[in-house]
């Protein structure tokens, strides 16, 4: 089995980002983003999801965090497209509920080729912290559609913020890590009857 592993970076006029990924790993990470939330919520995915994962951003703080956030999404994605690399022999699919204390969210993946987002969690107040929540959308915008994957995100219930986005998180980065396990019964097959993804 090869490595399945990936370096990204983008350089536009608002950010600078790097994204090393190993799919492979043991949850091994280290993130400078410059948005302490999105480092802590990212954590959950690399130590959930067992991946190896380092993320570094420059961006336009001093106006606000979305073009940071949304980059961080984009640049993951495309790390995501590149080290799953023709999915042979993948699940393709995963699935997470997560539970924290009151709070309960459920994330469906499906590693599909096509890019798709419900996102369907409500929020109590407009920020944890100093931290927008409207800007976790825009993040799993980014990501499926560089990524190129169908993403179904529902909070079953949660009455505090912090809470909700971290079962969000942390389901996300469980279901991922079901999708793109080796399914040893599949072989080196491609999941799907069209004979592509």
């Amino acid at each position: 089995m090869s490595e399945r592993k990936a370096s990204i970076s983008r350089d536009t006029l608002e950010t600078k980002i790097t994204v090393s990924i190993n799919l492979d790993g043991t949850g091994k990470s280290s993130f400078n983003t410059g948005v302490s939330f999105l480092d802590h919520m990212l954590d959950q995915v690399a130590r959930h999801g067992m991946i190896d994962l380092d993320v570094r951003a420059e961006g336009d703080l001093h106006i606000d965090d979305h073009h940071t956030v949304e980059d961080v999404g984009i640049a993951l994605g495309q790390a995501f497209q590149e080290a799953i690399g023709d999915k042979k022999g993948i699940r393709r699919y995963g699935h997470a509920y997560v539970p924290l204390d009151e709070a309960l969210s459920r994330v469906v993946i499906d590693f599909s080729g096509r890019s798709g987002l419900e996102y369907h969690a409500v929020y109590p107040r407009a920020r944890i912290g100093d931290f927008d929540v409207d800007l976790l959308h825009e993040f799993f915008q980014g990501f499926v559609n560089h990524a190129q994957a169908t993403l179904h995100i529902d909070c079953l219930r949660g009455m505090n913020a912090h809470h909700i986005a971290e079962t969000v998180f942390k389901a996300f980065g469980r279901a991922v890590r079901v999708a793109i396990e080796h399914d040893v019964r599949m072989g080196d097959k491609l999941p799907s009857t069209k004979g592509s993804l």
